[in-house]
Order: C-alpha cells, then structure tokens, then sequence
C-alpha cells in the first residue's frame, strides 16, 4: 500500500511538472506563433519537456544524488543558452527572456517533484502571467515619467529603510500616536490610491469616461468629480456620460472604504457593508444605466497626482496624525456620540483619514456597530460634499444627475442601517 501511495504520488508531482511546461508553453508560442516551424528555439513542446526534465531530475535525485541532476541542468542550460544565441544572432533580436523562462521552467519542474506542489504551481502561473503582461508593462513604462519613478523610489526606500527603526508604541503624552502604525496605514492607503492611478495611466485616452470615472474613484473620487465638473461645463453634451463616471466613482471610493476597513478592523467591515454596500450598488446601477447614452470620441480629462509623490504622503500622514489625535481625544472627553460629529465635518474634506482613525479606534472606546454608523456618515457626508461641487462647478444636468443618484444611495443606505 505504501509502495502505491508513493508512486501515485509520483506521478502526480511528474505530470503537474509537464502541465507546468506546458502552460508556459501556450504563452510563449503564442507570442510566437507567425514564426515559420523549426524557427523558434522553443515552444509547447520544448517548454513541456524542459520542465518534465527538471520533474525527473527531481525524482532521480533521491535514488542517485545530487551529481546527476545537477549535471543534466547544467547541460540542459548550455544548450538552451546556445540555441537562444543563435537565434539572437540570425534575427538581431537578442531578449533574453526566452532563455531564462526555459531554466526557470525545468526548475520549476524540479520543484514540483522536490516541494510543495501548490507553491509551485502557483508560482507557475504568476510567472506566466508575468510573461503575457509583457505589453502593458513595457506600454507603463513607456509612459512612466522620470518624476513618478522617482516619486514611488524615494517612498519604497523610506518605508524599507526608515519604518523598521520607527517606534512601534505611541510616542506622544495621550498615548495616541504610534509612528510605526501611522506609516504603515498611510503606506497602505498610497499603494490603493496608486493601484488606480496606475489603471489610469495603462488605459488609454478613449477608452471611455466610464472606466476613467471607476479608476478615478480608487484615486480620488473627490478629485474626479470636480474635473468632470468642469468638463461638463466646457462640453455640456457630455454631461449624462461624465454624470455616469462621477457616480462609478463614488461606487468605488464606498467599496474602498470597505476595503479598508476589511483589512484594517474586518469586525466593523460586517456591520459598515450593510451601510455602505446598498449606497455602492445604487451608485453603480446608475453609472452603469448611462451605458445607453449617446457616446462619445473624446478622451476623459482626468489627470491626477501622482499618489507616491512624497510631499502627497507626507501630508496624508499629517492629516491622518491629526484627525487620529482629535477622534480620540473627542471620544475620551465628550463620549461617543460626538464622535458622529467629527466624522461628518471631517468626512467632507477626507474620507481615508476619517475611516482608518476610526477604524483603528479600541474596541473598548467604541463598539463595532457605533464606528461602523460613524464611518458611514463620514461616507454620506463625503457624497455630500461631491454633491455641492458638481453643483457648483458643472452644467446643471450633471449636478441634477449626481445629486439624485447621491440621494438614492444615501437613502439605500438609511435602509440598510434599518435592516440590520
């Protein structure tokens, strides 16, 4: 019986080893599929095997030692590299990533049989996905400016360098303020932000104010609002359309606090979804309805900032620090009710801010259902404020639009509240 465990076992590691070959296989040849038979140094089959090969290797190990193995992979890589010279040198084209996908496959393989199988089918198709995103990271980079990158490595060597020696415990006479904990939700908040923003700088200027309007929202949803505002001023026949993207947006920046506080206080997340899930999903019908307006070839113009330039953190960490300090001390001094008030005041300049103070607030201070009421009202007053300055600064049909679907979602989330 344990002879035939182990050998079904066997052949499993040997055959997710092949299927791994195999699946990096289909992408490479597709990529290379207009080239004539015997052209292309590898495709299906010579990925299928390259990683069956490691597969047997790996199972080999065990019974012949490390010297065997080791040697068919260092045959197995002068070959790959010479054949991929060759290749380099007829059609002048000398990407090396054909070469290293191949030693990376027979490895694969190898580990297939030598290692965890879910790790390494996972990574399996991490790296072909890796392999077919060749075209939207090579078009992000071509697009990416000197000043976003240095932006986002200026950040990266700031968190990695200057976070693990910040204080991890609260620093300040009222025990509020905990630097390493500020840094990293302000940290967090910035890569959600950038999440959209990179969205926003793949998609291309015609493909469509609606998906401008939803990248927008993880962005600034506050922001967007204001800049289809004006564009419906400049270009009144577009109103209904940039209406529909506001409220994308609004659907998104509600499902994004929903994502925060997921992460960061999942207890209040169960009573904060039935507030703000209803208001997300009327806002969404509503964006989506305006599929059936007339359409039109003008590019949205929407360009935000960049959300990893250091001096936007910084003064999102500022205001993260102070709205943290006066949360708490208002809840300290005049209760919990209070704490409404200083949620909707705040909401309708920040909503991230307001949402992780809160979030973050002792469950002992204030109970899940009392932070999740004071997020939503944050929210509300948030749709509120977007609600004015589509008013203020766009046609009439795009603050009519907006107005009336900002009501409908806030009472569908009052219906919520009722409900639970």
């Amino acid at each position: 019986m344990l002879t035939s465990i182990m050998m079904t076992d066997a052949f499993q590691r040997l055959s997710l080893a092949l299927a791994i070959g195999i699946l990096v296989g289909i992408e490479r040849g597709w990529r290379g599929r207009e080239a004539a038979p015997g052209k292309r140094v590898a495709g299906i089959r010579t990925y299928g095997l390259s990683s069956f090969l490691g597969g047997f290797c790996g199972f080999l190990q065990p019974i012949t030692g490390p010297i065997l193995p080791t040697a068919i992979f260092v045959f197995f890589c002068i070959t790959i590299l010479g054949f991929s010279g060759v290749q380099a040198v007829r059609e002048r084209d000398y990407s090396a990533t054909g070469a290293i996908a191949a030693i990376t496959v027979f490895a694969l393989g190898f580990g297939a049989v030598v290692a965890d199988m879910t790790t390494t089918a996972a990574s399996a198709v991490a790296m072909t996905a890796l392999l077919a995103a060749r075209e939207p990271l090579h078009g992000f980079l071509r697009k990416l400016t000197w000043l976003e990158l240095r932006a986002a490595l200026i950040l990266l060597t700031m968190t990695v360098v200057i976070l693990p020696i910040l204080p991890n415990e609260a620093v300040d006479p009222w025990q509020m303020i905990n630097p390493f904990e500020l840094w990293m939700l302000t940290i967090f908040v910035a890569a959600v932000s950038f999440a959209g923003y990179v969205m926003i700088r793949l998609t291309d200027a015609r493909a469509g104010l609606l998906l401008t309007g939803a990248c927008g929202g993880i962005v600034s949803s506050t922001a967007l609002t204001l800049s289809f505002a004006r564009q419906s001023k400049q270009t009144p026949a577009l109103s209904p359309l940039l209406a529909a993207g506001a409220m994308l947006a609004g659907a998104v920046s509600l499902s994004r606090v929903l994502l925060i506080c997921g992460v960061i206080a999942p207890g209040v997340l169960m009573e904060l979804a039935a507030l703000l899930g209803p208001a997300a999903a009327v806002l969404a019908i509503g964006g989506g309805l305006a599929g059936f307006s007339p359409r039109s070839d003008d590019g949205p113009d929407f360009s935000p900032k960049n959300p990893l330039e250091v001096m936007v953190v910084l003064r999102f960490a500022l205001l993260l620090a102070v709205v943290t300090i006066v949360t708490r001390a208002t809840v300290a001094y005049f209760g919990t009710q209070s704490l409404f008030a200083v949620a909707f005041i705040t909401g309708l300049g920040d909503l991230d801010a307001i949402t992780l103070s809160i979030a973050k607030l002792p469950s002992s201070n204030v109970p899940a259902d009392a932070a999740a009421h004071a997020i939503a009202v944050a929210a509300f007053a948030n749709l509120l404020a977007k609600t004015g300055l589509a008013a203020s600064a766009g046609s009439l049909v795009y603050g009519v639009r907006l107005a009336v679907a900002s009501g409908i979602a806030t009472l569908a989330g009052a219906a919520g509240l009722l409900l639970v």
